[in-house]
């Protein structure tokens, strides 16, 4: 099956990175927040929280620390109400930036993502100007490490749970779903006992920009940097080959 080992290092990457600045704790509190707000405080009933909690565990959030939010979120109806925004842009040599957040204050935020593209030289664009460029899809990341199944055992419990792709990489195996099979592709994983070192609805690239110019790269970095650094920000997908 057809293999997105660049992406499947990207994410290992940024995780790392998100993790080491703790900001995948706020990131993940706010999805818990707008889950519960969502579906309910029960994660039996309600698929999409439960998709959250196991995102937490993956990233070693304490289980007292996912209780907390999860009440916090149940119990406060004056809590703050996020509202899921997308922005769409370019960075230097046309490289395709797409940008998620979760926001109590549209104008902060909107500001915020537009100062990181011009500080990087780049652009934020309408909606749908680089979207199409890339296909929405759930995303399992399984360390080699940590499973005890081998690749064939584990790509046929994929598949039976509804999984369309499967790829071994040389640490890793990625596991692609339709948005709407990921959660019971999820579950069913889970289910097996198969530890996911991160599993998450994301947005692939379909092709990939080189960038050989060094102020380019600069740049590129930058807007990284300053979208990775923004609370607000959820997620940031590229299609730059780094």
């Amino acid at each position: 099956m057809s293999g997105h080992s660049k992406f499947a290092n990207i994410k290992h990457k940024k995780e790392r990175n998100d993790a080491a600045k703790g900001k995948i704790f706020t990131v993940i509190g706010r999805e818990i927040a707008v889950a519960v707000k969502e579906g309910g405080p029960d994660p039996a009933n309600n698929s999409k929280l439960r998709d959250v909690i196991a995102k937490a565990k993956a990233n070693n959030m304490p289980n007292d620390t996912i209780d907390r939010g999860i009440k916090k979120a149940a119990g406060d109806a004056g809590s703050v109400n996020y509202e899921t925004i997308t922005y769409e842009g370019y960075g230097p040599s046309g490289v395709a930036i797409i940008v998620d957040a979760l926001t109590d204050n549209k104008n902060r935020t909107a500001a915020n993502v537009r100062n990181a593209f011009t500080k990087g030289g780049g652009n934020v664009g309408t909606t749908g100007c680089v979207s199409y460029m890339f296909d929405k899809k759930g995303q399992i990341i399984i360390d080699k490490e940590e499973c005890e199944m081998d690749g064939d055992e584990l790509m046929m419990v994929a598949l039976d749970a509804g999984a369309e792709d499967f790829a071994e990489e040389e640490d890793s195996f990625e596991i692609l779903t339709d948005p709407d099979s990921f959660s019971q592709v999820r579950e069913a994983l889970e289910a097996a006992g198969i530890p996911m070192a991160s599993a998450d609805v994301t947005m692939i690239p379909q092709t990939w920009v080189e960038l050989t110019d060094e102020e380019d790269i600069k740049k590129i970095n930058r807007i990284l940097d300053m979208l990775d650094e923004d609370d607000d920000v959820q997620a940031t997908y590229h299609n730059w080959d780094e």
